[in-house]
Formats: structure tokens, sequence, C-alpha cells
């Protein structure tokens, strides 16, 4: 059969259904039997503390904690808790940048049979009282594990508005450090600091002074399901407050057993380096599927240092590379990334945004032909549902595949009927990986997880004859121009080609002269390497040539504003709803 018939007669039936992309799986690859997902995360990952005990779990600024120290100190976690009053379905909420403190915390709760909500430090004292009064409806307990200096900055005016926050443990970004580094740092301003002081009705616990010093190692008893919720995740809230999507053992389970066997890791071999944030489920996923798997971790407490994170890569050299396109873009402005040697570095993960196919090949040309792989998810899906094939054919510019265990279909979001191949419509999910619901949001959950049991991502895509997904847009973000539907990231992803260009975002605004359509404006931060003279009105004349060449006439912004950097969200992706303000 030619390949151009190929795509009529797929169009002709229901392409999704039959899930065709199987064919472009890597071999051998096939869906896991979920009765495998019959099980919890801590069953999952217990056996990895038995086989690699004495080797190195996790390496944070030059510490070095093996995975026997990692499951005695979880242990600690688990029991203080207990010993503190926290039973079964009680709630912490983790408020850290990417340190040991965050794995230790998380490994803890889920052995108590307690729920994990990651706290971005980013957010406002507003925002986190919003999550954990959140959190604490329905008679739930709340704990916080966080920093002194965000106790300091935001818990001292907040704690007394939370009545179910009954127990907040604090550390320090150098807790783990030894005294010396740490007494300097603080001195020199390199470390965040704050007092912690009494709160009333509140029990304060200092991480390192008390859970380490004080409690046991031994193994707690709690009995915990695969159908028990584990996670609960807030999503970032474009439309409206945050709501926090509960996720069982059994999602997480099935999505990071697919997740090992789609990337082909090899148990006890890797070395992951991931500048994800673990307060987002990604960045969470990655860390506790590498746990479990037996690998090393490098953890980088802010990926955007990247000299940081280039000496630990040097040192380390990673197997597995972990990161937003945003934070590539900067790993690859460092002359220092370009000089390690790259061999060891298998798969290089990117996610959470689009990533332009210029930035993609140019961070190619430096890690080597073959190496980047995108991916797609959300919180409400555990987090991945598409991804490019770990050793196939890697399409640039999409987020590849359906894979392991998932259903897919794209729909139109005005009538929810299957558009053809090749036509944009909003992604849907199916599969062992969709979230329970949104924690006290029947409403939003129905919206969200129809009938058949499909997640409505919310994202557009077109998927093409061989099954790669290309995302256009967020339902949300897509422009109105003069009834003609402009899709933002496909026109960052063109504009982003002129030399100019380092970063680019577009939004819509509402036209003055035409009621209920919109203009495209485009925010643009230059490109270090472009030889600018400083005369805006020029380039901005030859951006907009560019655009009218490369562009349908409807595309082409009619305004442009340049900034010196674009506002980015906790996880480094382009903050949207900033530039509309």
């Amino acid at each position: 059969m030619k390949k151009s018939n190929n795509l009529s007669e797929i169009k002709m039936s229901s392409p999704y259904s039959s899930r065709f992309w199987k064919k472009n799986w890597d071999s051998g690859l096939e869906d896991i039997d979920p009765k495998e997902f019959d099980m919890t995360f801590v069953g999952m990952s217990e056996d990895a503390f038995v086989e690699y005990a004495d080797k190195m779990a996790l390496e944070f600024l030059g510490v070095e904690i093996t995975f026997k120290e990692l499951d005695n100190y979880a242990n600690q976690f688990a029991n203080m808790l207990i010993e503190n009053g926290f039973k079964k379905g009680d709630v912490v909420g983790i408020c850290l940048p990417n340190t040991p403190e965050y794995m230790i915390t998380v490994l803890g709760t889920l052995r108590a049979g307690c729920i994990v909500s990651g706290v971005s430090p980013l957010l406002s004292a507003v925002q986190i009282q919003y999550q954990l009064n959140d959190l604490g409806t329905g008679g739930k307990q709340v704990a916080l594990m966080t920093l002194d200096a965000v106790f300091a900055g935001h818990m001292v005016k907040i704690a007394s508005k939370i009545p179910q926050l009954k127990l907040i443990i604090t550390t320090s970004v150098a807790g783990f450090l030894p005294k010396i580094k740490q007494i300097l740092g603080k001195a020199l301003g390199k470390v965040p600091k704050g007092k912690v002081t009494p709160l009333e009705g509140i029990t304060n616990i200092d991480f390192h002074k008390e859970v380490i010093a004080n409690y046991s190692t031994d193994p707690v008893d709690v009995k915990v399901t695969p159908d028990d919720i584990g996670w609960i995740q807030y999503t970032g809230g474009t439309t409206g407050p945050p709501k926090g999507a509960m996720l069982s053992h059994r999602n997480c389970v099935s999505n990071q057993k697919c997740i090992i066997s789609w990337l082909q890791w090899k148990r006890g071999e890797g070395v992951l380096c991931s500048g994800f944030p673990m307060f987002h489920i990604a960045g969470l996923t990655v860390t506790e599927a590498a746990v479990a798997s037996g690998f090393s971790q490098i953890l980088i407490p802010n990926p955007r240092d990247t000299n940081h994170m280039v000496k630990a890569m040097k040192k380390y050299r990673p197997t597995n590379l972990v990161n937003v396109p945003s934070l590539y873009q900067l790993l690859i402005n460092n002359p220092k990334f370009k000089e390690i040697d790259h061999s060891e570095l298998g798969t290089c993960i990117s996610a959470a945004a689009p990533f332009p196919k210029e930035s993609q090949e140019e961070l190619e040309s430096i890690i080597g032909k073959g190496k980047l792989l995108e991916l797609y998810g959300m919180t409400e899906t555990s987090p991945v549902s598409t991804m490019n094939p770990s050793l196939g054919l890697k399409k640039l510019g999409t987020i590849g595949i359906p894979f392991l265990n998932v259903e897919l279909k794209i729909v139109d979001p005005e009538t929810d009927k299957e558009v053809p191949l090749g036509e944009p419509g909003e992604i849907c999910v199916k599969g062992p990986l969709v979230m329970k619901g949104y924690y006290n949001k029947p409403e939003e959950t129905k919206n969200a997880i129809d009938k058949d049991g499909y997640m409505h991502t919310g994202d557009v895509g077109i998927m093409d004859e061989d099954g790669y997904i290309r995302i256009v847009d967020r339902t949300k973000d897509m422009i109105i121009v003069g009834g003609f539907k402009v899709f933002s990231a496909k026109l960052e992803d063109t504009l982003s080609k002129h030399p100019a260009i380092g970063m680019v975002a577009t939004i819509g605004l509402p036209n003055p002269d035409r009621p209920g359509s919109e203009i495209v404006k485009a925010f643009i931060q230059i490109d270090p390497s472009y030889e600018f003279d400083g005369n805006e009105d020029a380039l901005r004349e030859d951006i907009t040539k560019f655009a009218k060449e490369m562009c349908s006439p409807y595309e082409v912004p009619k305004i442009i504003e340049f900034t010196e950097e674009l506002p980015l969200t906790t996880v480094g992706k382009v903050d949207k709803k900033s530039l509309r303000k």
C-alpha cells in the first residue's frame, strides 16, 4: 500500500480505536499486564533498598547518600509522623527545592499511609494558605515539611489561619552539608535562612536535630492498598484557583512501570540528573522511578545555576537528563555544557512546554543526534501519556506517540467528535494513568473526565499518519483572529527561526476595531548571540517582514514587545497568565 493512500484510509475509519501507532513502538514493547500495577509505590520500591544498600542513591552539592541511609531516614520520618498522631489518609505538604529531605519526606509519608502534596517554595503566603486549607478539608490533619526561611517568611503570618495544620517540620537548604559549609553559606548569604519560633497549637520539629537524631529506623506497619490515594498534586490553575489531582498508588505505579519499560532502563545501571522540581509531578515521577530502579541521582536545587549542573554532570556522567525547554536553552547558552563528554548520556528528556525545533537541533548538535526525547503528560495523568520512542524514530517537534497502556483520541472540543488525522483537536487520554478526580471538586472532575473515562486535557494537538502528535496550543491559549484559529505554539515555533529571537511567547489581545476578535501580540527575548545595534524599530520591522513571509496573514503579530526576560512559572514554563496581565 502506498503511503499517500495510508492517511486517507486511516481517515475513513476511526483510527484512534485501533491504536495503529503501536507499530512504531520499539521492538519487543507491549502493554503491561494490568495485574502488575496491583501494588503500592512502597512495595514497588522496597527491593531497591536491599539490592543496592551500599550504592549512592542521592548526590547533593557534594554529599552522597546511600540507599541504606535513604531507607533509614524515610523510616525515621514515617515513625515521627505516627508518633505525632498522623494516621492513614492525613496529608504532608512538602515545600522544598530538590534536596535529599524532599525524597526522604515522600518515602516516609507514603510508608506512614499518608498523602504527599508538593507545595512550590515560590508560592506566596496566600497561595500556600489556600493549598493547605484545601488539603485539610474533610477532617484531614495536615503537616508541612519546609525550609526555615519559608517558615519565617510565610508560615508565621498564615499558620493561625490554617486550622488543620498540626505539625511543621523544618530544615535548611544546606541541612545535609558539613557544618562549616552551612555556617559559611549562611554568612555569605548563599543559603537562605530564617528563625523558627513557636506557633500556638502547632508542633515544630527540626528535621536534622530531632527526626534524624531521635526517631527509630525500624519499618512501620501501615496497610496501604493500590487504590489508596498517595498524592494530591495541584495543577497550575490557569482557569481559576489550583485544583488538587488525586492520584492513587495504582495510577503512579502504572505510569512509572510504563516509563521504565519504554525507556528500557536497566535496573541498577543508570544515573539520573533532573532539573525538574520535585514539587511538580514530572520531577517527582522520574525521581521516584529512579529510586525504584536502583538508579543514582544528582539532585539539582537550582536548575538556573547551569555552572553547578555542568560540574555535577562532568563528575557523575548521567545516563539520563531531564529538563524543561527553557532550562535546556540556558544550558545550551553555557559554553561549559558544550565541552562535557556526553558519550554516556542516553536519553535526554524534555517535557512540560513546547520546545522550538531550532533549539532542539542545537541541543542535539551538543549531546548527540537522536538523544533528545520529547514527551507529553499532565498532573491528571500521573503524568506521562505520550513519548517519542527510546530507540526508534524520534520526530523532533512532536511529543511522540501514545505509549504503553494508553488509549488516546483527538476530538473537536465543541462537539466531542473525533477529528480526522492531520486536523487539530483536543487530546483525550484514557487508561490506568488517569487520576481518581479533583479533590473536593466533583463538578470539575465531571467536566474533565467523560463518561467513557477519557481525560480531556485542554491541549490541542495534531496526529500524523504514524501516530506522532504535535501540540499546537492549549485550548485556552488559542487566539481567534477574524474567525481564524491561531495556534500560539505553532506560531512561536515559526517565529523562533528568526536569528534575532531567543525566546518568544504570543498571546491574544481584544481587537478594538472588531469586537469578539483578537490581535496577536509577541513578547520577544533577543538571542544573546545576535548582533543587535539597539534599533528596536528596525528589528520590529524585520521580524514583521519575516512573519509575513513565513505565516498566514492572520498569524502575523500586530504588536511586538522586546523584553529582557520572559516570566517563567515555578517549573520553567513561560507564564502566559502574567503576560496577559
